[in-house]
């Protein structure tokens, strides 16, 4: 059964705030505003995203019964960066229950594809995919190649199956890594098929690269970029954002 995902997209495209990264970075990545989460769940409150991406902790103590219009995405699984394994896993930490229970409106699984813990992960991404389906809402896999299989994580062809492996295990959106050319880009999508797919933002970067980069992935047929960093570590979120989805919804 195909789930809906009008609850996360506008005609179609997506522009998700992601907020997750305190579980896998730390506090390395906030400054004295975007530590605080109201700060960023303001910002995606903004009206210019269709989905903003939490894990469990946060949805709870402060998204969950405070009004906010954006829809929420549970991350169901996560790890630390002190464990410096070349072989990573992230396990599930959170259940599909439990993220509806918090209003989630989508749930949202990273597979380490490549790693020798993989086969774990893609059991458990198989559980939830089930689940979510069961109850009607959209599972987004974060596919990322990693481990010491993967000599290159930056590789257009691992790319391709990565995106090729969420469509197999039944992701209703895939998000992935940019290729670099477009190329390459649109094997990836095609190699997607009809699941739909949208592009991680990474680490903060100059704001017209980003910017042009969007619009080549748009071109090739993503739906849109799951993106944190480059919004709300920007000195003016809120105009980055216009921007990036007039580019998305032109």
């Amino acid at each position: 059964m195909q789930v809906n995902l009008d609850k996360i997209t506008k005609n179609g495209k997506a522009l998700f705030l992601a907020y997750d990264q305190g579980l896998e970075h730390g506090p390395t990545d906030f400054n004295e505003e975007s530590v605080n989460p109201l700060k960023v769940l303001e910002i995606a409150d903004s009206g210019f995203f269709t989905g903003l991406i939490l894990q469990k902790g946060i949805a709870e103590k402060y998204f969950f019964n405070k009004n906010y219009q954006v829809p929420l995405i549970v991350k169901l699984n996560g790890k630390t960066n002190l464990i410096k394994d070349e072989d990573p896993y992230s396990p599930q930490i959170c259940s599909v229950a439990e993220a509806l229970s918090y209003g989630a409106a989508a749930v949202g699984y990273t597979i380490y594809i490549g790693s020798e813990h993989e086969p774990k992960m893609t059991a458990e991404f198989g559980k939830i995919e089930q689940e979510a389906e069961e109850a009607g809402i959209p599972v987004i896999a974060w596919m990322y190649p990693r481990g010491r299989n993967i000599p290159d994580e930056k590789d257009p062809k691992i790319i391709a199956y990565a995106a090729r492996v969420g469509l197999e295990l039944g992701a209703d959106i895939i998000k992935i890594r940019y290729t670099g050319d477009p190329v390459s880009f649109n094997w990836v999508i095609r190699n997607a098929g009809e699941a739909k797919v949208v592009v991680m933002g990474g680490s903060k970067e100059d704001e017209k690269t980003f910017l042009e980069r969007t619009s080549i992935v748009m071109d090739q047929g993503a739906i849109g970029l799951a993106v944190g960093r480059n919004i709300w570590q920007n000195p003016q979120p809120l105009k980055i954002a216009k921007k990036i989805a007039e580019i998305i919804w032109n």
